[in-house]
């Protein structure tokens, strides 16, 4: 019998992803921790109970409901995790067993593949934060003097980070009125923030956590993730301490988590650094090559394309942010998340939000059907998709991430 990799594997789910996920079989009773290949999810617990070659404790973690277990162990454990999957799904000894574990997803539940712990928010595209200081401060420098020298992010809410399906209910809030008080009502300007997410695991009980030992030891998996943003409310409410009941509502995290380790082949040097950086941010001689990765992601309105963000221009990479987050003595935990920050490149369609595509809503977008937009309206289903080049050049696909907006309750 041939291997499940030549049974199984489509185009960007073969034997270089290999993603994470959690479902479930019977309508989200009971979850199982599982791997994708093709369009199948193999149940990472039962293949286990067949298949020899994992320490007791890795195959405790693979056989838990969702990835918490594999985070807590650290790279020690997920690495030869990953080497077991690999080895497994390629040998032809083990195809049957493979096949045994291996469910339709179509037939599956998802949640959120891991418990997320603190959660931050990153700001790491030069040309989106170009971008909204040419419009909301037109008479002064686009960009603050301080982007330049560290990553500017804010702590969030991680108890409303969703799995990709959840929908997403308008939210409400105080909405500026000029030199009016404030309404109170829907968000008039819902928008999008197409980013990528990480998960670490392992921990930092004393922090300062560098550039190297993030990328080494701490970073496991990557994912495309929408932090959704009601424009309105936030543009009232930002100063002076930043973005609150604007973004904590919902941020939508894909169904599945591409093991860092599978992104090796889609490294690049980030955006050219025009400042010198701080020590504990500078990765010029970082062992391996750089940090940066070149992922095209995408956006979409009901199944319609209309914007290709480049990940590969982000200024800032995802160890810096790691590096950057604990140089002050925080910890670092088993499930904490941070997000890119919105993805946006030198052109209108790599644009990675609607308040850039339409330009504050000024310049409307047009659709395919003709019909024009500016920020989502109730009904729309909003989707990212991002691809990368795996090993063996084959392509990565990081799967989906789909949120349908329902009216404000």
């Amino acid at each position: 019998m041939v291997n499940a990799v030549a049974l199984f594997a489509t185009e960007g789910f073969g034997a270089a992803n290999l993603p994470y996920g959690s479902f479930s079989l019977d309508g989200g009773n009971t979850f199982r921790l599982g791997v994708r290949l093709g369009d199948k999810v193999i149940d990472l617990g039962a293949l286990a109970a067949t298949v020899p070659g994992l320490s007791q404790k890795a195959q405790a973690a693979v056989s838990f409901h969702n990835l918490d277990l594999l985070l807590a162990e650290g790279a020690t454990t997920w690495r030869p995790v990953r080497e077991w999957i690999v080895a497994t799904v390629t040998s032809d000894e083990h195809a049957d067993a493979v096949t045994a574990a291996a469910h339709d997803i179509e037939s599956a539940t998802f949640q959120l593949a891991f418990s997320p712990a603190d959660y931050v928010d990153y700001y790491a595209s030069e040309h989106h934060a170009t971008n909204l200081g040419k419009m909301f401060r037109p008479n002064e420098a686009a960009l603050k003097p301080n982007w330049k020298h560290l990553p500017v992010g804010y702590h969030g809410r991680s108890s409303t980070l969703v799995v990709s399906g959840t929908n997403i209910t308008r939210p409400k809030g105080l909405r500026p009125r000029g030199e009016d008080a404030p309404s109170f009502g829907p968000s008039e300007r819902l928008d999008i923030e197409c980013e990528l997410g990480f998960v670490v695991g392992g921990s930092a009980p004393t922090g300062e956590v560098s550039v190297q030992r993030a990328a080494e030891e701490h970073i496991f998996g990557v994912f495309l993730f929408n932090d959704w943003s009601a424009r309105d409310i936030q543009n009232y409410e930002y100063v002076p301490l930043g973005p609150y009941l604007g973004k904590s509502f919902a941020s939508t995290v894909g169904t599945w988590i591409v093991p860092w380790d599978a992104l090796k082949d889609a490294r690049i040097a980030p955006s050219e650094r025009t400042e010198p950086l701080a020590d504990y941010l500078d990765d010029s001689e970082a062992a391996g090559g750089p940090y940066g990765l070149d992922i095209t992601l995408g956006v979409t309105v009901n199944g319609e394309t209309v914007s290709h963000p480049p990940y590969g221009l982000m200024y800032y990479t995802a160890p810096q942010m790691v590096a950057h987050m604990t140089v002050n003595g925080a910890t670092l935990s088993p499930g904490d998340t941070f997000g890119s920050g919105t993805v946006s490149g030198f052109d209108k369609n790599q644009r990675g939000s609607f308040i850039e595509l339409s330009w504050g809503g000024k310049e409307p977008l047009q659709l395919a059907d003709g019909t024009e937009m500016t920020f989502l309206q109730d009904g729309q289903v909003i989707g990212l998709t991002g691809t990368a080049k795996g090993a063996h050049d084959e392509t990565i696909d990081f799967g989906d991430c789909i949120g349908t907006i329902t009216p404000a309750t």
